[in-house]
């Protein structure tokens, strides 16, 4: 469970927001989405043929690209699946999203208040499950060397545009994602460090921020 901590020198208070086994999961899992992207894109279309040749050519990219493919489904739903109970989405959070105008104008405290992950972040994250399981099936379809061959070509042929279709997707959410992280000072540290600040965790995640100093609030010895 997240709590207060001393870090960075003895009079700034942080936050953990992230533990070490978090941080690590999610830049394994980041690695492996930048892996598969650019093989992927490699054999989608000739005029990208050339990101080939990170991966040892033609032959090598297309016995990896699908197993750089299962390691990153299965890397995330480790990860996500400690995540899914924080990602429900709760009336807040569709008020937030009625506000857009406000998100984007960085009016935040017209909004209501957010607990660990927000709405945007939510949709991020359904986005990506959802994407990720049409991945997998459809890439086992496809993957001529073990599977292919128990499908039909329509099978395989519509599987092939699911899978195109799902990668695009995924490409241009993860943008977003990265874009948002950028976006919103801040929270580049929160999974290279592990830690925010109290300011930070009260402007943008407040309902989190009220949690967490319950919690430590309990948890703390009391003197009888």
């Amino acid at each position: 469970m997240n709590d207060i901590v001393t870090a960075d020198s003895p009079h700034r208070a942080t936050m953990v927001r992230y533990t070490p086994r978090q941080r690590i999961n999610h830049w394994l899992v980041a690695m492996a989405f930048v892996l598969a992207a650019l093989s992927g894109l490699g054999l989608f279309h000739p005029a990208l043929f050339w990101f080939t040749h990170f991966f040892g050519g033609g032959p090598w990219t297309r016995i990896l690209h699908p197993l750089i493919g299962l390691f990153m489904v299965v890397a995330f739903f480790y990860y996500g699946s400690g995540m899914a109970a924080e990602n429900k989405m709760q009336p807040r959070d569709r008020q937030w999203l009625r506000q857009w105008r406000d998100v984007i104008s960085n009016r935040e405290e017209r909004l209501p208040e957010v607990g660990r992950y927000n709405a945007g972040q939510k949709l991020v994250f359904y986005s990506i499950v959802g994407c990720l399981t049409v991945l997998l099936l459809s890439g086992i379809v496809i993957w001529r060397a073990y599977f292919s061959q128990y499908f039909s070509i329509t099978v395989i042929r519509w599987s092939a545009l699911l899978h195109a279709l799902c990668a695009f997707l995924s490409i241009t959410t993860i943008i977003v994602h990265i874009y948002a992280a950028i976006w919103v000072k801040g929270s580049i540290r929160a999974i290279t460090r592990g830690t925010v600040t109290p300011g930070w965790a009260w402007k943008h995640h407040r309902a989190w921020f009220r949690e967490m100093m319950t919690h430590a609030e309990n948890s703390r010895p009391r003197s009888d």
